[in-house]
C-alpha cells in the first residue's frame, strides 16, 4: 500500500514520519537496529483477535480511513500522581479521555488488524529468506501494532488507579499495587475481544482485581515465610505469636460465652466434660488445668472412651452454634474453637 494514499495523522503516517520511510522504503537497506527488531518480530508468533472483516480487500479503508476521530489520550496526570505515592492519589487530580463505544470499537480493530498483518507475513516467510519488502512490511506493521496498544493503554491508565485506591486496605506497597495493575491492564488489552459487545473497561477492572488478588496471596505467602520485620538488630519478631495469642483467645471467649449460657443446648454430663477437658473456669481459679480424658472419667464416674464420645458429640454442638452465630453460614471457613487439651 502506497504511504500517499494514507489518511493524514493515521497510525501508519506517524509511523512512516518517525522511521522516515519514504513513498518506496523497499529499495533501501534495513539499518542494524531494524535487523536486529526483524529477528525479534520472526522469533515471536503474534498473537491476534480476530474478525470477519480482515479478510476483505477493503479492510484498510474501513478500519482506518472510515473510523472515527479518536482523540489522543491526555497523560499529563499520570506523572505528577507516581512521583507522589506516599498517600492515597486524589481522583479528581486526573484529568482523562473517555472514548465512546465506536470509537473504542475503532481502536481496538485497528489494533488487532496490525497484529493480523504482521502474523500473515510471519507465516509467508516462515523457512524463507526476507525479502526487503517483505521486512519493510514487518516492522511498519509491527510498529503500528505497539503504538495502538499504547494509545489504548494511555487511554485506560486511570482504570489501574481505581481500582489499586479499591484495595488500598491491602498491606502491599501502592506503588507495586500500579506495577502489577499496568501488567494486567497491558494483558487485558492483548485479549479482548471487542466483537462481544462489551466495554473495554468492564473487562479491564476485572482482570486488573484479579491481578491485584494474586498478587496480595503471593504477598501473605512471603510474609509468613519471612514474618519478621526490618530491623538493624536482627531482632525476631513476635508479631505471628501475639496474633494467634489474640485470635485463639477471642475463639476461646466465645466458646466460654456459649457454655455459660448453655446457647448449644449441652446436657450437664456434656457441659462437665467440656469444662473439666479444656479448663474454661480458668479464668475464675488460675490453678484449674485441662485434665485428661480418663481423669474426666473418673470424675463422672464414666470410662475413658465414653467421655470421648460425650466430648465429641458436645463440641459439635458448639461448632454448630458458633457457626450459627457467627460465621453466617456452614461454608465458612471453621475457626479453631478450643485450646489443644492435654492428652
Amino acid at each position: 500500500m502506497s504511504t500517499s494514499t494514507i489518511k493524514s495523522g493515521s497510525p501508519l503516517d506517524h509511523i512512516n514520519r518517525r522511521r522516515k520511510v519514504a513513498v518506496k522504503p523497499s529499495a533501501a537497506q534495513l539499518s542494524p537496529r531494524e535487523q536486529e527488531q526483524l529477528k525479534v518480530i520472526l522469533d515471536e508468533e503474534m498473537d491476534y483477535v480476530t474478525d470477519e472483516a480482515f479478510s476483505k480487500s477493503n479492510a484498510y479503508k474501513k478500519l482506518f480511513d472510515e473510523a472515527p476521530e479518536i482523540p489522543k489520550p491526555n497523560t499529563s496526570w499520570y506523572h505528577p500522581v507516581m512521583e507522589d505515592l506516599s498517600s492515597t492519589p486524589n481522583m479528581k487530580s486526573v484529568v482523562n479521555v473517555v472514548l465512546t463505544a465506536k470509537q473504542e470499537q475503532a481502536l481496538f480493530l485497528q489494533f488487532n488488524y496490525a497484529r493480523y498483518r504482521v502474523a500473515k507475513l510471519q507465516k509467508k516467510v516462515a523457512g524463507k529468506s526476507v525479502s526487503n519488502e517483505d521486512a519493510r512490511e514487518l516492522l511498519k506493521w509491527h510498529d503500528m501494532a505497539s503504538l495502538l496498544r499504547d494509545q489504548i493503554a494511555q487511554s485506560n491508565l486511570a482504570l489501574v488507579l481505581a481500582m489499586a485506591k479499591r484495595v488500598r486496605h491491602s498491606d502491599m506497597d501502592f506503588a507495586d499495587l500500579i506495577s502489577e495493575g499496568n501488567m494486567a491492564l497491558l494483558r487485558a488489552i492483548d485479549k479482548f475481544n471487542v466483537a462481544r459487545g462489551f466495554k473495554f473497561s468492564t473487562y479491564a477492572c476485572r482482570a486488573i482485581l484479579k491481578a491485584f488478588s494474586r498478587s496480595g496471596m503471593k504477598h501473605s505467602q512471603y510474609r509468613q515465610l519471612f514474618p519478621t520485620d526490618f530491623d538493624p538488630a536482627l531482632e525476631r519478631s513476635d508479631f505471628t505469636r501475639r496474633k494467634f495469642d489474640e485470635h485463639e483467645g477471642d475463639c476461646a471467649h466465645e466458646v466460654l460465652r456459649i457454655v455459660e449460657s448453655n446457647k448449644a443446648d449441652l446436657t450437664d454430663v456434656e457441659q462437665a466434660v467440656i469444662h473439666h477437658r479444656f479448663a474454661l473456669n480458668r479464668h475464675k481459679d488460675e490453678t484449674a488445668e485441662a485434665l485428661t480424658l480418663e481423669q474426666v472419667g473418673q470424675i463422672v464416674g464414666l470410662t475413658k472412651e465414653r467421655v470421648r464420645q460425650i466430648q465429641n458429640k458436645a463440641l459439635e454442638k458448639i461448632r454448630a452454634t458458633l457457626e450459627l452465630d457467627y460465621l453466617d453460614g456452614p461454608e465458612s471457613e471453621e475457626p479453631k474453637t478450643i485450646h489443644k487439651a492435654r492428652q
